[in-house]
């Protein structure tokens, strides 16, 4: 199974800015690694088994890319994710608040989170993607929501 790159960035691309997005926080990172992912399945010439397939390395090469970005000289000249925020729609007010407490979790767990919660995926397929034991995303997963419950009630409660 093999989607043109067109076809892939139409199905796909929205997904992968969001892993980058979750990893770097800006939208200048997350841009290039969508298109370092795009270009990457561009000069691979490699039959995927199903869409689910292709899905997963598409993720899996954005988050190594994007990891590779964060760890770079330049990291240290980015935009700031909550600058960018402004220019977010948010339906909610609520949408805003909680895409800012995941924004605000450790890497390992906003990763996880966002896998889970915004791709749909099992935790199975977590652990494949990120190459991790099932244990540990489920763990990550359990230690995320517990830090985002806890974010949310503080605030919740300071609201009263």
């Amino acid at each position: 199974m093999r989607l043109s790159v067109d076809e892939a960035f139409q199905k796909y691309g929205d997904r992968i800015f969001s892993a980058a997005f979750s990893i770097c926080q800006n939208q200048t990172d997350a841009d290039d690694v969508t298109q370092d992912t795009l270009i990457r399945y561009y000069s691979l010439n490699k039959e995927f088994e199903n869409e689910q397939h292709l899905k997963a390395w598409l993720i899996r090469v954005a988050i190594n890319r994007a990891k590779d970005i964060t760890a770079s000289f330049w990291r240290k000249n980015k935009v700031n994710w909550e600058d960018y925020m402004a220019e977010l729609p948010f339906q909610e007010p609520e949408d805003s608040r909680l895409f800012e407490a995941v924004m605000r979790l450790p890497g390992k767990y906003r990763t996880v989170i966002h896998l889970f919660y915004y791709e749909g995926y099992a935790i199975e397929e977590i652990a494949g993607i990120l190459h991790r034991p099932a244990g540990t995303v489920k763990s990550q997963l359990n230690r995320g929501r517990k830090l985002l419950k806890n974010t949310l009630q503080e605030e919740w409660n300071g609201d009263e």
